[in-house]
């Protein structure tokens, strides 16, 4: 599976309405969408119009009019939003559940390759489909507030500001997984200490 820009940047877009929904704000202007994720506007606007025609984001017109959800983040899933703006999730086409094409191999059913790729098409469904855009809001706030980083969209007076000037690679433990496992020893954690 490859990521097309559009898909990333629709999902990018998407998280921070989110963000901007938990940090107060009801509504986003495109261009601020685009300046908080470094985007061409175009291109930002034409994906968020693909958005509310999917019927993920609705638009507010006037002085503080903009961009929000259209329904609760918990109810946009990852792998719903990879779909609508990629198609198939799996590698090749005779691999795909949703985009099925025959390929040119004589003998799909006993074909290695495409036995393969429906194995990592459904491993990659498995992550996109379980997790919601409400999900990934949380542990990203989490890991901001973790980091003292202000998130988009909030006044910086809430939050504590930290040094981000040193390139860190991309380290296993920063993963989404790894927040959503941190998240949920906390919140274990804290109904643990609830019930004593």
């Amino acid at each position: 599976m490859h990521l097309s820009k559009k898909a990333e940047y629709a999902l990018r877009a998407t998280i921070n309405l989110g963000i901007a929904t938990e940090v107060g704000r009801s509504t986003v202007s495109g261009a601020e969408l685009a300046e908080a994720n470094r985007l061409p506007l175009k291109f930002v606007e034409r994906i968020l119009q693909e958005l509310r025609e999917a019927g993920l984001v609705e638009t507010h017109r006037g002085k503080f009019g903009g961009y929000a959800l259209a329904k609760p983040a918990s109810e946009i899933g990852i792998g719903q939003l990879v779909r609508l703006m990629d198609g198939r999730l799996a590698p090749i086409c005779c691999a795909s559940e949703n985009a099925y094409q025959p390929c040119t191999c004589p003998d799909e059913d006993h074909c290695g390759l495409r036995m393969l790729m429906i194995d990592v098409r459904n491993a990659i469904a498995n992550i996109l489909d379980r997790y919601t855009v409400a999900q990934v809001v949380e542990v990203t706030l989490r890991k901001m507030r973790r980091d003292g980083i202000v998130p988009p969209f909030a006044t910086a007076e809430i939050y504590a500001t930290a040094d981000t000037s040193s390139k860190r690679k991309a380290d296993p433990a920063d993963g989404f997984l790894a927040g959503l496992s941190q998240l949920a020893i906390h919140t274990n954690e804290s109904n643990e200490r609830d019930h004593f």
